[in-house]
């Protein structure tokens, strides 16, 4: 890719953002190097790392890459033996660490897809644990080894310490001496050269026994180390000798154990460097709310309702443009600032992202080709020191372009020809835009010429577009409108600033008639456009309207459906109830028979008789029953209410209708649904709307409203908050709105991040939780979860 060009479409600044959204050094200078890629399979592989990335935050939110350190450099000594300072072993350490929180960022419970670019670099991930182990036992700090990190070293400070008592014990019981206090200007031990000193006044000096280290600027006071502690400090000198030879003996043998795995951390570093270059796409992707291009092998660009990624995503306009199926040029014409040279850019810079694996921000489902360069003169190249005007210097850009472009380029050029006469420019901007055709290369072209916008009209693989511009209010709506040629608003907008009609009749009688037609048929489609948008809104309204009707007569057909369901349901269980009886009665009648039969009696017919007529008779009854017609209660309404203009509900129609007649004689009336006009009965109408469902639906939406809010809590809510850098009265402030809004989300489980330092924040924080409500326990953090720097809370369920 032509860098110039790269610079002109503010490539960089892009460059820039996803720099700033990299966490480590390493990475932020990858991201400072990428460039775009000439591969369809190289860009479609970066597209995947990019589109996986944005799944991981939006399903995991940031990755942990806090603590990673560059360690290239102490990796590389030791490899040749180098002893490594304790705040370079502290960097190792710190980033075997954030290896062990990648990996297990990495993991995924309940998601099973497989992310064929992410999985094989997590799975890659092998954390040194052993080694980080011992790094943070012995070492405390960059300039502090910790005594547990050997018993030599153990055993020298504790006899250092004994020894430096022993020193301060005998001089304390000199400066308290009757027989010194008046040689001493003050009563204090003081360190000279490395050595415990008392200060003795000059005229003492002899009175004295010791070594002279010091001398105050006044020579008033002498800094002597008596001899009765000489011995004694002379140890202390020997035993500091000794300990930093155990320090270096023990950094020897921390720099040996990280020699020994220094190809596994090597690639452990390498791939947090890639997963931090991988995922500063994607938050970048996240940040632009851009989505993944499509990449085709026609040759065609296609770029739905795309915005340019540096202008505020509140403001911009997006532009929906297209080029290479149709069409290979494009000529863009409309007022100044209306937006034309920001399409060129926008098209420009999205190819070029695309191409570096950067989603882009447009709606769904973009459509990009692979180029093999994009050359752009944009802008006023004047340049002093080569006496070239802005005309030369654009010339200069165009013939390069000419010689330089391939049917895989895209060629952008800013009012092309502009600079010199009008005529000549209009003719060589003609040639130019025709050379680039006949080679069927991707062209767009902004200009105020009118002859490049009847050569668009006239001539095939050629399209007229225009940035739309408001006459009424004079200003750019920032629209571009593909199929529309530009019209010329100078009259228009210096008519409208007050220029006298005469003068503007001087100048329209100026133009050469074939102008004045062109302008009109302009001005001709720009009405026939807005029209059609118009009727087509109208269409889109009519058609929503009609799906709403659709739907709510689908929804009434399902409704009588169940209740068709439901009412036979019940006729056949009330039928099955009738059986039951009948058989029951018929049974009891059989039993009595038979007993009878049983015991020698004789039958009575009579009795039989009676017991068959009294069941035939509660089978009528049910028969009748059954017969009854189902009443269903009608709710009535007052017919004073029903005017003209008043909403109602039908019981038949589950929709609202607007009554647009008073009820006949025979109740019957005629009402409005959408934009269908019926007629119904008074009987048909369920209720007024407005009357006595106002109550109810508030009702209904404050319920909805308060479970939305539960809902949406728990839905936003992290599982930690990070209190480093805040003083204990804001961090309690945090931690106190945290917890209830972990309760009221019903989170069983966070963590709280206060660092470990001095200990006054996780001091503070855990006062803090001994007295909250919500806290069930607490504790400070495992190996893995961050340990003493981090405070594991369990929330108390409801």
């Amino acid at each position: 890719m032509d860098e110039r060009s790269l610079q002109k479409l503010e490539y960089f600044k892009i460059l820039d953002r996803l720099r700033d959204a990299a966490d480590s050094t390493t990475g932020k200078e990858r991201c400072l190097e990428l460039r775009p890629s000439e591969s369809i399979f190289e860009i479609r592989r970066w597209q995947k790392e990019t589109e996986e990335a944005f799944s991981y935050l939006v399903m995991k939110n940031k990755p942990p890459f806090g603590g990673m350190k560059d360690i290239r450099m102490a990796l590389s000594r030791t490899k040749i033996d180098g002893v490594l300072t304790m705040g370079e072993l502290l960097d190792i350490a710190d980033t075997i660490h954030a290896v062990q929180k990648m990996k297990a960022y990495g993991q995924r419970e309940k998601d099973t897809t497989y992310y064929e670019c992410l999985d094989p670099i997590f799975n890659g991930l092998a954390p040194i644990s052993g080694v980080e182990k011992e790094i943070t036992r012995c070492i405390l700090s960059e300039e502090e080894m910790s005594d547990n990190a050997s018993a030599k070293l153990s055993s020298i400070r504790k006899e250092i310490h004994i020894t430096q008592e022993r020193v301060r014990s005998q001089l304390q019981s000199m400066i308290h001496s009757n027989t010194y206090k008046t040689m001493l200007q003050d009563a204090v031990i003081t360190m000279r050269n490395g050595r415990y000193c008392v200060p003795v006044k000059a005229e003492y000096r002899g009175s004295i026994k010791g070594m002279v280290h010091d001398q105050s600027g006044s020579g008033s006071t002498l800094f002597v180390e008596p001899m009765a502690v000489v011995q004694l400090n002379n140890r202390s000198t020997e035993l500091y000798s000794e300990e930093q030879r155990e320090i270096h003996r023990i950094l020897q043998e921390l720099s040996r154990l990280v020699g020994q795995h220094q190809e596994e951390l090597a690639a452990d570093y390498e791939l947090l460097v890639q997963l931090d270059f991988i995922f500063a796409k994607g938050k970048l992707a996240v940040e632009m709310n851009a989505v993944k291009p499509v990449f085709n092998e026609e040759g065609y660009i296609r770029l739905p309702n795309a915005r340019h990624p540096l202008l505020d995503d509140k403001k911009v306009v997006p532009i929906s443009v297209w080029l290479g199926r149709d069409f290979t040029s494009l000529v863009i014409t409309g007022p100044n600032t209306g937006g034309k040279t920001v399409t060129l850019k926008t098209l420009g810079l999205l190819s070029i992202m695309g191409q570096a694996g950067l989603h882009i921000p447009t709606s769904d489902k973009p459509s990009l080709t692979v180029l093999d360069a994009v050359f752009a003169d944009i802008g006023d190249e004047q340049s002093i020191e080569q006496s070239l005007s802005t005309f030369s210097s654009h010339m200069v850009n165009i013939v390069e372009i000419i010689q330089n472009v391939t049917d895989r380029s895209l060629v952008l050029f800013d009012e092309l020809g502009a600079g010199t006469d009008p005529v000549e420019g209009a003719a060589l901007a003609n040639a130019i835009l025709e050379n680039l055709r006949k080679r069927k290369i991707l062209t767009a072209a902004t200009t105020h010429y009118s002859e490049l916008k009847m050569y668009a009209l006239s001539t095939e693989g050629v399209e007229n577009a225009s940035c739309e511009f408001d006459v009424e209010t004079l200003q750019p709506t920032y629209r571009l409108l593909i199929g529309v040629p530009g019209k010329s608003n100078a009259f228009a907008i210096s008519k409208r600033l007050g220029l006298p009609d005469g003068i503007i009749g001087a100048a329209k009688d100026l133009l050469e008639s074939n102008d004045i037609k062109f302008e009109e048929m302009i001005t001709d489609l720009e009405l026939r456009r807005r029209q059609v948008e118009v009727e087509q809104d109208q269409i889109r309204s009519l058609r929503m309207e009609l799906a709403d009707l659709k739907r709510q007569a689908s929804q009434a057909k399902q409704k009588l459906e169940e209740q068709k369901a439901s009412i036979l349901k019940k006729a056949n269980e009330s039928a099955r109830d009738i059986l039951r009886k009948a058989k029951a009665e018929a049974d009891e009648s059989i039993q009595v028979m038979n007993r009878m039969i049983r015991e020698g009696q004789q039958i009575d017919m009579r009795s039989l008789e009676e017991q068959r007529t009294k069941l035939r008779e509660k089978v009528t009854q049910m028969d009748q029953k059954l017969a009854e017609p189902i009443q269903t209660p009608v709710q009535r309404v007052d017919r004073k209410k029903i005017k003209p203009g008043v909403k109602i509900k039908l019981t038949t129609f589950d929709q609202e209708c607007i009554v647009l007649s008073e009820p006949d004689a025979k109740g019957n009336l005629q009402v409005q649904a959408g934009i269908m006009k019926m007629q119904v009965k008074l009987t048909d109408i369920a209720r007024i709307i407005g009357e006595d469902a106002q109550g109810k639906a508030q009702g209904r939406k404050r319920e909805r409203s308060q479970s939305a809010g539960s809902f949406g809590k728990a839905q936003t809510i992290g599982l930690e908050v990070d209190l480093r850098g805040m003083t204990s009265d804001e961090a309690l402030a945090v931690v106190d709105k945290y917890l209830d809004d972990a309760y009221l989300a019903g989170v069983p489980k966070v963590t709280i991040i206060h660092g470990k330092g001095t200990g006054a924040l996780r001091q503070a924080v855990h006062q803090y939780l001994k007295r909250n409500a919500h806290v069930a326990a607490y504790r400070l953090g495992a190996f893995g979860e961050g340990e003493a720097g981090v405070t594991i809370v369990e929330i108390k369920q409801h």
